[in-house]
């Protein structure tokens, strides 16, 4: 009976040692990452840029790229030669689904981190996910600024939010009134009604203020509308000499031909990224998309400056077949910074890549988006970023704005749709 007895025990430790050893998403010769995205639904083509945008970034990680000047590129895998590992969900565009799947990947797949949710109103509940399991969050995309002010423990952001670029887009019409004589006095919002679209209408008028602009038209709607006669016929009756535009891909198309349709040409429509960017609006708007202008966070123009924008973005093209947006390269951007930070804390503890995250520093010049780095402050957020302005000319978005940074001279007023 002794003897049997020590058996088991002997049984029992090396059981619990393989257990540990194989739990967390660490074990054996791999570190599992969750990523939970729009994978489906109207969100599908963002979510397919974004999901790419991790995917050429594993490709680096797990393999020797010693000609590209990013972490991790130059040797293979991390924690001594593991490979990564990410494992994605689709919360179709709902936040009660972001926190589900991520709570699913926690507890399920064992992930060792979270990276993700494009829309803000998922990243809230994701990484709440996160933040009740002690399990880092990366967000490399979501910009509502209040997800960085919860006072969060394990939620990171790499992206600028839109306190940043609310400001930006003041700063440029300032510009375009004292270098290019544009006459922009009065502004009109459009946002759909989620954290994304509110959260940044908020910045806005606080920033439309301190600039000494007036906004004559602030237009709430509800996300996929399927028509917005009335909230475009209200802004023709405003008369604004610009828009400012802060909705998703399918709204973002509509709003162009209804615009078209009743003859709104503003002398600037200016667009907080997201569906203005996306894959598919230029491919359904086709002409009518020209002159439309966006904060961005990359562009392939800027590859004069930066030649790591073209390498990366060589290797995207012949992967997918087409160029990367400013979702695929942030996406990028925060998986490398994720993965960085789990090599550096030399374990898969969640304590050690909190610390890790905490103490990132990684230069401008090993990025392929036009920040200066990436350092985190208190609350998680990035505070080396800054957003550009570009403008589709030629069918391609090129950087007009800051100006010394600029590809080709901006084009404003916004010509009238029958005069193209």
């Amino acid at each position: 009976m002794k003897k049997l007895n020590l058996g088991l025990v002997v049984v029992l430790i090396v059981s619990l040692f393989l257990a540990a050893c194989a739990g967390g998403g660490g074990g054996g010769k791999t570190v599992k990452i969750g990523a939970v995205y729009p994978l489906s639904g109207g969100l599908a083509t963002t979510g397919q840029d974004l999901k790419q945008g991790v995917e050429l970034a594993l490709e680096i990680i797990n393999n020797e790229h010693p000609e590209l000047n990013l972490p991790l590129a130059k040797s293979k895998g991390i924690l001594g030669g593991k490979q990564v590992e990410v494992v994605f969900a689709d919360h179709e565009g709902k936040p009660d689904k972001g926190k589900a799947e991520a709570e699913r990947l926690i507890t399920q797949e064992k992930v060792v981190a979270l990276i993700g949710s494009y829309n803000s109103s998922v990243t809230k509940t994701a990484s709440q996910a996160a933040e009740q399991a002690g399990i880092p969050f990366l967000n490399p995309e979501s910009t509502n600024p209040t997800l960085t002010e919860r006072g969060f423990k394990w939620f990171f952001r790499t992206t600028p939010h839109d306190g940043t670029f609310a400001e930006n887009a003041f700063q440029f019409f300032k510009d375009l009134n004292d270098q290019k004589g544009a006459g922009i006095q009065t502004v009109a919002l459009v946002y759909e009604n989620t954290d994304f679209g509110k959260g940044f209408a908020a910045r806005a008028k606080t920033f439309a203020e301190k600039y000494g602009f007036q906004i004559v038209a602030d237009i709430s709607y509800s996300r996929k509308t399927q028509d917005v006669s009335s909230e475009t016929q209200k802004i023709k009756a405003a008369n604004p000499d610009a828009v400012i535009f802060v909705s998703y891909v399918s709204d973002a198309i509509l709003y162009m031909k209804t615009f078209k349709q009743f003859g709104v040409a503003p002398k600037v429509i200016w667009a907080n990224d997201a569906g203005f960017i996306a894959s598919g609006f230029l491919d359904s708007l086709g002409k009518d998309g020209e002159y439309i202008m966006s904060r961005e966070v990359w562009a392939l123009d800027l590859a004069k400056s930066k030649p790591i924008i073209k390498q990366v973005n060589d290797m995207y093209h012949e992967k997918y077949g087409k160029d990367m947006n400013g979702n695929s390269a942030r996406a990028f951007t925060g998986m490398l910074v994720l993965a960085d930070a789990i090599n550096r804390a030399g374990s898969t503890k969640p304590e050690a890549i909190r610390k890790a995250l905490q103490e990132t520093n990684i230069p401008g010049d090993q990025l392929i988006v036009p920040w200066k780095g990436i350092k985190f402050d208190e609350t998680g957020q990035n505070v080396l970023g800054s957003g550009i302005t570009v403008q589709v000319l030629n069918g391609k978005y090129t950087t007009v704005w800051p100006f010394d940074l600029a590809a080709a001279d901006v084009v404003v007023p916004f010509p009238a749709w029958d005069q193209r």
